[in-house]
């Protein structure tokens, strides 16, 4: 079923979500299942799971180092069909502009019709670790809003090369990012919001937001984005900080402002089990005032650990 009916569908009731990370190569799925196992008493009706993009290694042959492209978490698309036959809840796979050409996005594509996933989420992409700026990958999309096209594109039965009339089209509801706080490469806000129309325009079907610790930055955001036409549900992604160096790794990494309050509860904590439970506190309280407000989803990000986030659903849903 495609996000956009289960918010339908739930008729005004939030609905409870989260995003999965693959583990990395060598590492068994069940431990991923340990951590998906215990949130599934909240009834996700949708699953996110990440796709990494590759990055360069370097291996030691003789005492000369040999630079390698690698992917250190593979497997999106096997973790999404597995979730979807084990716990028969609707899986979503991040597809990436980085690191993928145009003709391996459609192939990405048609792999996931063929397994019956409904939803997408269509992302640039980080830039590589070694890049100061994204660089698209010869032959792919430089844009967002150019892999949002390519994918509407499917759903009419438009392919890269020819265009195929058939009874069995793709019909993908098609998710897209949202930056309550700009993304961190937009001259303003309001320039990342007409890029945001333009995906929405371009076909995409709902809006999961950055991360944020102030739900004003989540309302005013929903509001800016309504006056600019943009009808579609926003998604609240959230995250409850674990660890007292997310003050400082959070805001540099995402650009996100951390409020005062929580900076302060944070440091006042001796150790990180402490911290662990002032952010799921702080969370329960974020997740009170967005489910009061009539959010269509909350939408958790997990990083692959659950027991935090148990302890949040458990105080709203």
């Amino acid at each position: 079923m495609k996000v956009t009916e289960h918010i339908t569908k739930a008729k005004g009731e939030t609905l409870f979500s989260f995003e999965i990370i693959p583990p990395v190569k060598g590492k068994s799925i069940q431990e991923l299942y340990d951590n998906i196992d215990p949130l599934m008493e909240f009834k996700p009706p949708f699953i996110d799971v990440t796709t990494s993009r590759e990055e360069y290694v370097y291996i030691d042959r003789d005492g000369l180092l040999d630079k390698k492209l690698t992917r250190m978490r593979p497997g999106t698309l096997g973790i999404c069909a597995s979730i979807k036959h084990k716990y028969d809840v609707d899986a979503i796979p991040h597809v990436l502009c980085g690191g993928f050409t145009k003709e391996e996005t459609e192939y990405l594509l048609v792999d996931c019709h063929y397994l019956g996933l409904d939803n997408v989420m269509a992302l640039r992409g980080d830039a590589m670790k070694e890049e100061r700026y994204f660089e698209p990958t010869k032959g792919g999309h430089q844009y967002a809003s150019d892999l949002v096209r390519q994918i509407q594109e499917l759903n009419c039965g438009n392919y890269l090369h020819e265009v195929i009339e058939t009874d069995n089209c793709a019909n993908f509801c098609i998710g897209v990012a949202g930056y309550p706080e700009k993304h961190m490469e937009a001259p303003s806000l309001k320039t990342d919001l007409k890029r945001l129309k333009e995906k929405i325009d371009l076909g995409a079907d709902y809006v999961v937001t950055q991360m944020f610790f102030d739900n004003k930055k989540y309302f005013a955001f929903v509001e800016a984005a309504r006056e600019m036409g943009i009808e579609v549900p926003i998604i609240p992604g959230i995250k409850p900080i674990a660890i007292k160096k997310h003050l400082q790794l959070l805001p540099q990494v995402f650009r996100v402002d951390i409020p005062e309050d929580l900076i302060e509860a944070v440091e006042q904590c001796k150790t990180n089990k402490e911290v662990r439970q002032v952010g799921i506190e702080w969370c329960i309280e974020q997740s009170k005032e967005l489910k009061k407000a009539d959010v269509p989803v909350l939408h958790y990000y997990s990083m692959g650990k659950s027991d935090n986030i148990k302890a949040i659903a458990k105080a709203i849903f």
